[in-house]
């Protein structure tokens, strides 16, 4: 057995198509890091949305911008509990902003635990100030041409700004 599936190694999962990382995820991604021994940022593959990266545009941005932080980004798809046994995991950390949320990731923590017992669901609450992001707000104000700075990375913003025109 390798030293990251070990018992003793608290394996955490956050989970998400990341589309684009925000400030938000970000927030949670470095209180995790600190909770467990490992934290894995799993992107899903997402075959029934419609998302504005592919999914190796997504993890190359998630490892760009999470560099120095003790985070594995890896893909997924499927069931997140299943990838959590693969991968050892002992818990599921969900970033949640506000009660709609809640409901939503109370109702998914509660089947998770159906389909596997010996995964928890953590729930993290980004700072107040980026409760109000979400990838697909990011996504409709930069398709729109708004400024997205405050609300993801420079790197990420950088992506999201629309291409000129070739002539």
């Amino acid at each position: 057995m390798s030293d990251s599936a070990s018992p003793s190694r608290r394996i955490a999962v956050y989970s998400g198509t990341f589309d684009p990382l925000t400030l938000g995820h970000e927030d949670v991604v470095r209180r995790a890091a600190g909770l467990f021994d490992e934290l894995i940022l799993a992107v899903a593959i997402a075959h029934h949305k419609k998302t504005r990266f592919s999914l190796h545009e997504r993890m190359a941005i998630a490892a760009e911008v999470l560099d120095g932080l003790p985070v594995r980004v890896l893909p997924f798809d499927g069931l997140i509990m299943d990838f959590c046994r693969e991968q050892g995991a002992c818990a599921v950390v969900r970033g949640i902003r506000n009660m709609t949320d809640f409901d939503y990731e109370a109702q998914m923590a509660a089947m998770n635990r159906k389909l596997l017992p010996t995964v928890e669901t953590v729930f993290l609450l980004p700072q107040a100030e980026l409760q109000c992001i979400s990838s697909t707000l990011v996504r409709e104000i930069s398709t729109l041409g708004g400024d997205v700075s405050q609300m993801v990375s420079p790197g990420v913003a950088a992506r999201l700004r629309p291409q000129p025109l070739q002539a």
